[in-house]
This record gives C-alpha cells, sequence and structure tokens, in this order.
C-alpha cells in the first residue's frame, strides 16, 4: 500500500518527474498549466479555466484536451500518494459538451493498488453537472 497523501510529496514529485509537463508545468508557455490541490478525503482536485485556445467545435473544449486534464490529474494523485507511475489503461466516457470560457474542476481519487497496479477514477464537472468520467490502471514506475 502507498504513504497517506500529501500535498508536499505531490509537489516534490510533480517537480522532479514532470518538469516541463505540457499538463502541469508552470513555465511551459504552450501548456494547459494546471496547478493540482489535495483535498482532505485523499483526492486531487484543480480548476481549468477553458481558454479558447482549447477549442475544438466552436465552443467547445477539444477531446483530446479533456482527455489529457483528467489523465493529469489521476497522475497526481499518484504523486500525492508518493507513487511515480505511467497511464497503463484510460478509458473515458465523455456525457455532455464541455463549453469554452467556463472553469471546469477536474478531480481525482485513487481506488485500489495492488503491488505494482493502481486503479485511479476521475471526473470533469462544469457549473456542477459532470461532464466526462474516466478511470484508469497506472504501472509503477521502476526507479
Amino acid at each position: 500500500m502507498t504513504a497517506s497523501p500529501s500535498l508536499a510529496v505531490l509537489c516534490e514529485r510533480c517537480g522532479q518527474e514532470h518538469p516541463d509537463c505540457v499538463v502541469c508545468s508552470p513555465t511551459n508557455p504552450v501548456g494547459m498549466q494546471l496547478h493540482p490541490d489535495l483535498r482532505a478525503d485523499g483526492s486531487v482536485a484543480a480548476v481549468f479555466p477553458c481558454a479558447a485556445v482549447f477549442q475544438g467545435y466552436p465552443g467547445i473544449l477539444h477531446g483530446g484536451i479533456t482527455a489529457s486534464l483528467l489523465d493529469g490529474i489521476m497522475t497526481h494523485c499518484l504523486f500525492a500518494h508518493d507513487v511515480s507511475a505511467v497511464t497503463a489503461e484510460l478509458t473515458i466516457r465523455f456525457r455532455h459538451p464541455i463549453a469554452i470560457g467556463t472553469p471546469v474542476t477536474v478531480r481525482a481519487w485513487r481506488k485500489r493498488s495492488h503491488s505494482m497496479l493502481h486503479l485511479v477514477a476521475a471526473e470533469l464537472v462544469q457549473n456542477d453537472q459532470v461532464k466526462t468520467t474516466a478511470s484508469a490502471k497506472f504501472l509503477e514506475r521502476k526507479s
């Protein structure tokens, strides 16, 4: 089993392992600059503004951006639990279009872990409506 969740560990892991990440790096000028935070229940969440630069169809967030946000927040959830892992399988359910220009909250939580395999779930919420859900299997990286 992994350690209790920690914001300090999340930040340390992110800085060490994702210094130029397109999803979370604050120094990547073309990135999404997601800033995850730890919640009391051990989940990790962040707000994303849905800027027009990330548009797919007119007025709608691109599905690839949605997938990246979900994958990224799940990775950060594992970082908070002191786990470094790569995505082995990602399943996404697009329930409703995500409007450009209206912030979303993306949140992830660990469902269970067994040895080097970690199962994580996530959701993207806009205006109190779940727009997209995801589940993923992550495999720990070797140090």
